[in-house]
C-alpha cells in the first residue's frame, strides 16, 4: 500500500501532548538543566581540484576562503564552531594514494571561536591533495562528540570521494542509523552530476540539505544560513522509548521528543492522554538510512482506546534516501455534557486515552538488511484546543426562518417582475 501525501504531512510539526497519567507514570523527555550551545563543524575540501578558476573568474579555493571569513565574522556568539580540512597536506598525485587518503586534520577544535586565528588558518591553505570525504565525516563526528544537542557538519567540496572505501554515503547512512542526531549539509562547488548524486545522498541520509554553488554570493549566503540554522535544531537528545505491537501495553508519553526504531511494514504503538480542553499534536520523522524500493510511505494515526481511528497524517516517497515526516492534530469536539457522560474506558476521568500508531510501507532489495529498524523521532505536545472548522452558519430557530422567508419573498417578487416585463416587451413587438 502506498500512502498519499496530506496537508498535515510535510514538515516536522514539532508537537504533541501533555498527559494525565494513565496506569504507569508517563515517559517524560525532561528538559531539566541548561541546554548545550549549538555545535557546528565546517569541513573544507583542500584537494588539488580546488585550484580550478571557474567561480566568478577566481579559484574555488579563493572563493571558499573569502566566504569562510565572512561567515566567521557573522558567527552568533553562542555557536561553537570547529574547522576540519581534507587534502591539505599530501600532494596529488605526488604522494602515494595510501598516504593521501589519510589526509584529514582538525585546524580548530569545536568550541568558542578565536575569529582572527580561525580566518588566518583558512587563509594559509593551498589546495594540493586527495579527497577522503568518508574519512573526514567520521573524524568530524568524533570532533563534535556526544551530548544533549544535535550536531551539524557543513561539508564544502568540489568533487567526489577519491579514496573510497569508506564510501561517504554509506558513512552517512551508518551515522544516521546509530541515532547520533547528526545533520550533514553539503555544498557543491561544481555542477558535475556524479558529485551531485554523492553529496545529495550524504545530506539526505542525515536529514541535511545539498546546494550547488556557482557564485561567491551564493556560497557566503548559504553558509551563513546553515550556521544560523544550527541554533534552531534540537538542544536536547530525544528520549529513547520502545513502542509496542498494541495499544493496551504501549508506553504512555508526556510532551517531548522521543526516538525509536521501526522495521519494514511494522506498526509501533504509543499512548497519550488528552484532558478536556486540550488539543493533541504529534509528528513523526523517519530517517530512510538505507536503499529502499520506490513508492513507500509513512503513516501516523491517532486511535481511540476502543480501536476507532480519530485522525491520520500520511507522507509518500519516491525511493530517495532521505527523511520522511508527517503529523496530525486532534481534540475532543464533543460538548461538555457529552464529554462528561463518556469517561475514558480505563476509568480515568481526567483525560481521554489516545493511541498513536506509526506505520510504514517500506520494502527493500534482497541484499538490504531490515534489522535494525529505521530510526524514527516522534514529537508530542498538548495545547489549548481550538474549535474545529464548521459549515457557514446562517443562524438557528426563528432567526433562520425569518432570513429564509425574506429571501424567498424578495426572490419571488424579482422573478415575477422580470416575467411581466418580458411579456410586455413581447406584446409591443
Amino acid at each position: 500500500m502506498i500512502f498519499k501525501r496530506s496537508s498535515a504531512g510535510a514538515g516536522l510539526l514539532a508537537l504533541l501532548l501533555a498527559l494525565a497519567p494513565v496506569g504507569a507514570p508517563p515517559v517524560s523527555a525532561d528538559d531539566g538543566g541548561p541546554a548545550e550551545p549549538p555545535k557546528v563543524e565546517l569541513v573544507l575540501d583542500v584537494s588539488g581540484s580546488m585550484r580550478a578558476r571557474d567561480i566568478d573568474g577566481r579559484s574555488r579555493m579563493a572563493v571558499a576562503q573569502q566566504s569562510f571569513g565572512a561567515v566567521v565574522d557573522a558567527l552568533p556568539a553562542e555557536t561553537q564552531l570547529g574547522i576540519r580540512v581534507l587534502g591539505a597536506r599530501y600532494r596529488f598525485p605526488g604522494s602515494p594514494k595510501a598516504v593521501g587518503c589519510t589526509d584529514t586534520q582538525q585546524l580548530s577544535p569545536v568550541g568558542p571561536v578565536d575569529k582572527a586565528r580561525a580566518k588566518a588558518a583558512i587563509a594559509t591553505l593551498r589546495p594540493t591533495g586527495w579527497t577522503p570525504i568518508g574519512l573526514a565525516l567520521r573524524a568530524a563526528t568524533k570532533d563534535l562528540g556526544a551530548g544533549e544537542t544535535t550536531r551539524r557538519i557543513i561539508l564544502i567540496t568540489d568533487g567526489e570521494d577519491t579514496c573510497s572505501p569508506p564510501d561517504p554515503c554509506e558513512v552517512a547512512r551508518r551515522l544516521a542509523s546509530q541515532g547520533t542526531h547528526l545533520v550533514v549539509d553539503t555544498l557543491g562547488l561544481t555542477l558535475n552530476d556524479k558529485v551531485r548524486r554523492q553529496l545529495t545522498c550524504i545530506a539526505d541520509a542525515t536529514g541535511g540539505t545539498y546546494t550547488a554553488v556557482q557564485h561567491q554570493e551564493e556560497l557566503t549566503g548559504r553558509l551563513n544560513q546553515l550556521v544560523q540554522r544550527a541554533s534552531s535544531t534540537y538542544r536536547r537528545t530525544p528520549e529513547k522509548v520502545a513502542g509496542t505491537a498494541g495499544c493496551a501495553d504501549a508506553p504512555t508519553l508526556a510532551p517531548g521528543v522521543y526516538t525509536d526504531r521501526e522495521r519494514f511494514s511494522e506498526h509501533r504503538w504509543y499512548r497519550v492522554s488528552v484532558a478536556p480542553g486540550q488539543e493533541l499534536r504529534a509528528s513523526v520523522s523517519v530517517s530512510l538510512d538505507r536503499t529502499l524500493n520506490p513508492d513507500h510511505g509513512v503513516l501516523l494515526r491517532a486511535v481511540s482506546a476502543a480501536g476507532q481511528e480519530l485522525v491520520r497524517g500520511t507522507d509518500a516517497g519516491s525511493g530517495r534516501t532521505d527523511v520522511q515526516s508527517t503529523g496530525l492534530r486532534w481534540s475532543d469536539q464533543r460538548t461538555g455534557s457529552d464529554a462528561s457522560a463518556s469517561p475514558s474506558p480505563d476509568g480515568e476521568s481526567g483525560g481521554t486515552p489516545v493511541c498513536l500508531v506509526v506505520s510504514n510501507s517500506f520494502s527493500a532489495p534482497a541484499a538490504v538488511r531490515t534489522a535494525p529498524g529505521m530510526p524514527l523521532e516522534l514529537t508530542v505536545d498538548l495545547v489549548p484546543s481550538s474549535d474545529a472548522p464548521g459549515e457557514p452558519d446562517l443562524g438557528r430557530g426563528w432567526l433562520l426562518l425569518i432570513v429564509l422567508a425574506g429571501t424567498g419573498l424578495v426572490a419571488g417578487l424579482i422573478t415575477g417582475w422580470l416575467a411581466r416585463w418580458r411579456v410586455a416587451v413581447w406584446k409591443e413587438n
